[in-house]
């Protein structure tokens, strides 16, 4: 099946993941960029893979724009984000991918990656340290709240390859 696997990465997470998928499907693998510019008719299943932020997947709005000309291709969407697969908190991005008609062909995957305040923009590091400050400053912190001030107070990478298989069964690899 020739397959493209398209990503949006702010950190890296979202390109080590496209690249780890393509590798193991023989996909070609494009930065959304670039994927924008070329015609992807003749592939027969697209991947797209971007960042979650504040239950948001970045970019998904591309793939949303372009679904209907995609009709009959095989489509699927997996985001990273600094939380551990099994937090609540992902919901809320397969909300994103489940909340209109044209969007239920499509299936969403979740893979875990970290944080790199290196490799963040400005606003990013800012957010986090705004979140950081607030929870800090929190009185009467809850057991929820102690552990998002561990999580978000250095860089870390949770990510493996072991995330790409359902992606990868889905693709039929």
């Amino acid at each position: 099946m020739k397959t493209v696997v398209i990503y949006n990465s702010q950190t890296g997470f979202a390109k080590r993941y496209a690249g780890w998928i393509a590798e193991a499907a023989g996909a070609d693998c494009l930065p959304l960029t670039e994927a924008k510019k070329k015609d992807l008719s003749a592939y027969e299943a697209i991947v797209y893979g971007s960042w979650v932020c504040a239950g948001t997947i970045k970019k998904l709005g591309w793939l949303k724009k372009n679904i209907d000309t995609w009709a009959g291709k095989k489509l699927m969407v997996f985001c990273t984000g600094a939380s551990p697969i099994e937090s609540p908190a992902i919901e809320a991005a397969f909300k994103q991918v489940n909340s209109e008609p044209k969007m239920s062909q499509v299936k969403a995957f979740y893979c875990p990656g970290g944080l790199n305040y290196d490799k963040m923009s400005a606003s990013s590091r800012f957010m986090m340290k705004m979140l950081l400050k607030a929870l800090t400053a929190k009185k009467n912190k809850t057991k929820e709240d102690e552990e998002m001030i561990k999580m978000i107070s250095s860089s870390y990478d949770i990510s493996d390859k072991k995330y790409t298989e359902p992606i990868l069964s889905c693709l039929g690899g």
